[in-house]
């Protein structure tokens, strides 16, 4: 772990409150409220969440909140519930039975929608399939889809019967997915032919087919018709989705399962060696995605709600089916890229489907401020009433943009602070209560204690960057690593003694607020200074000629690292020198001379994950003068980082 604090330089004195209107009819609607409910969690944490627990439905009601044992927790643990049963079947007791549940576009311009009632039946129908193959309780199944309803419904019906779903993501490649596979043990792989990205054709069934070779627990694989692209087939093992429905029964109740049954194992991106899966249980991990969904984003009945993440991110199991599904949200659901056909894509998708809340990643937004404003402006965007950002720290220009541009200046932007990890959002801006910073995730989440600390634990004083951790235990927080508690435990709760380490910079201003400062591990030591590079990246970001900026570390004898940036430049902006000279003292400007860039390397585009993420990793790789072999099997665009290679060349 790193050594010393992370010295913060970089500061913002804007501030925006909540329109009286929004703040009118918000679930929460005031500071003043906010702060009772938060003081309230903190006198009585059992309390306070064994009430938002008994809004969800429980079969049998759980006595018993919180059992912590250091390092290890349960979370009402007495109880039983079923998540499928919370998501669908209480719905169809009253108006929200016919009810959009899903709206779902392919890339193609296809679109779906599911009521309630309906999904409800294709849930049950799948379930009774699953069923027929021999899945039962306990068992683990695989999927890795494109995001179609498929995927929604084969989550939807894996927790219908108490089966743990581990959802890969389809940009991994077949070796990943082998991996991920075999650490499972999962015994049977839902997949899809193929899946649209980018007007072209992923190869899902093909990765399957070259994974499984060395998967043994693998029986049976259910492949769904998308593409019709044609594909090898195994008879015996491989079934069409349609064959498997064939004949099924719409009428499967849902199965009880105790509270800390896990409901999903996911892997986390960018793992080498031995794959990390994370654990997430039942009870307590749908508590508390139920309650921030409705809570954070402020969400109503007439609400129509687009997460543009990915499913096989931890960002769309919680915010694109649990966590609006369990509220009796509608929920939008968009296969492709945000440039297929077009740059105003996700504009017009917007604009047809009268999307009210938008949540989506600081990349993607820093990616259309490269690709103009004139995209959305030629859209209705008068549906939104709320803006979300989540994945890494968003810098402050991004931000204003987001807000101007997106949200018209009359739509809150929840800045949200999250992990793998902790299942649910546990920092961020209550929309119609707290007054947004931009570039701040604001407070926590009642019943959610953080610090900023040094090495040793020690709380740091306001404004002074330490190491983010989280105090107490929370229901969503995950249960283990899988089959390695030991991981766990060295992983999370032994860098700070008793304390969750989250692995994160930040630091608290004298208003309480929250700065994320980036990854421990991108901490840059510079002249015996150790900044974050959220910090350097949002100086450059915030000079008008760059879109995005990423940062990295080299070695450097003087200086210890040196700053190596990446940037992307406003459309119809000119790499030169001149540019080059006018952000190294720019960001001398902002941060102080000790953080101007060594080297400023032009990019048209940065590589990043389909979830948004900038993988830095591959960039230091780069500025530190190899060829970046690294693992790319989660890269939205491999010819990035070929281009990267070219100019290093």
């Amino acid at each position: 772990m790193a050594e010393d604090h992370i010295t913060s330089l970089l500061k913002e004195s804007r501030q925006f409150s909540p329109s009286a209107e929004f703040a009118a009819r918000a679930h929460v609607s005031s500071m003043a409220r906010y702060e009772e409910i938060y003081a309230h969690a903190v006198r009585d944490p059992d309390g306070y969440w064994a009430e938002v627990a008994r809004e969800l439905r429980w079969t049998k009601p759980f006595t018993k909140v919180l059992e912590w044992e250091a390092p290890f927790c349960k979370w009402f643990s007495d109880g039983r519930l079923n998540v499928s049963d919370n998501c669908l079947d209480r719905h169809l007791e009253g108006p929200r039975r016919n009810k959009a549940a899903l709206i779902w576009e392919g890339e193609p311009g296809d679109v779906r929608t599911l009521t309630y009632l309906q999904l409800h039946r294709e849930v049950c129908r799948f379930a009774n399939a699953l069923k027929r193959l021999g899945v039962c309780k306990g068992d683990r199944v695989c999927l890795y889809m494109p995001m179609i309803p498929e995927l929604a419904i084969s989550m939807l019906a894996c927790a219908r019967l108490g089966a743990t779903h581990s959802i890969v993501f389809g940009g991994f490649s077949a070796d990943a997915l082998r991996d991920r596979i075999l650490d499972a043990d999962a015994k049977l792989v839902v997949t899809a032919d193929g899946g649209h990205r980018r007007g072209g054709v992923v190869a899902l069934k093909d990765a399957v087919d070259e994974a499984i070779t060395q998967c043994p627990a693998v029986q049976r694989v259910v492949v769904v018709r998308r593409t019709g692209s044609k594909v090898a087939w195994k008879e015996g093992r491989d079934l069409w989705w349609d064959e498997a429905l064939s004949g099924v029964s719409a009428d499967c109740p849902a199965e009880p399962v105790d509270a800390e049954h896990p409901l999903f194992i996911l892997y986390t991106s960018g793992t080498t060696g031995r794959p990390k899966g994370v654990v997430h249980s039942t009870g307590g991990y749908l508590t508390q995605v139920a309650s921030t969904t409705r809570m954070v984003f402020d969400l109503g009945d007439e609400d129509v709600f687009w997460c543009t993440a990915d499913i096989g991110w931890v960002t769309g199991h919680s915010y694109v089916v649990y966590g609006p599904l369990a509220n009796g949200a509608t929920s939008l659901m968009y296969e492709g890229a945000p440039n297929f056909p077009g740059l105003d894509r996700f504009w017009d998708i917007i604009e047809r489907h009268r999307v009210s809340i938008f949540y989506t990643a600081p990349t993607a937004i820093r990616t259309f401020i490269r690709w103009g404003e004139e995209h959305p402006t030629k859209h209705d965007l008068s549906s939104l009433r709320l803006l979300g950002t989540v994945g890494e720290p968003i810098n402050p220009e991004a931000w204003m943009w987001y807000h101007a541009n997106i949200g018209g200046g009359r739509c809150p932007v929840v800045d949200t602070w999250w992990q793998t990890e902790t299942g649910a959002i546990l920092i961020s801006p209550l929309p119609g209560a707290t007054p947004t910073k931009p570039g701040s995730a604001t407070r926590p989440l009642p019943g959610i204690v953080p610090a900023v600390v040094d090495k040793e634990g020690r709380p740091q004083p306001p404004d002074k960057g330490g190491f983010l951790v989280i105090e107490r235990p929370w229901p969503a927080m995950l249960r283990t690593i899988y089959r390695d508690p030991d991981r766990y435990r060295a992983q999370y709760f032994s860098q700070i003694e008793g304390k969750y380490f989250t692995g994160d910079g930040a630091r608290r201003d004298t208003d309480g607020y929250y700065w994320l400062m980036g990854r421990i591990d991108d901490v840059l030591n510079v002249s015996g200074h150790r900044l974050g590079t959220a910090e350097v990246e949002s100086a450059l970001v915030s000079h008008d000629l760059v879109a995005e900026a990423a940062v990295v570390g080299r070695p450097d004898e003087i200086t210890g690292q040196a700053v190596v940036a990446f940037v992307t430049l406003t459309s119809g902006t000119i790499p030169s020198d001149e540019v080059k000279h006018d952000l190294t003292e720019h960001v001398a400007a902002q941060i102080g001379k000790f953080a101007r860039p060594a080297a400023i390397r032009f990019a048209d585009a940065l590589p990043k994950t389909r979830s948004g993420k900038i993988m830095r990793r591959l960039l230091k790789e780069i500025a530190g003068g190899s060829s970046a072999q690294g693992d790319t099997t989660t890269l939205e665009d491999i010819s990035v980082l070929a281009k990267l290679r070219e100019d290093e060349e």
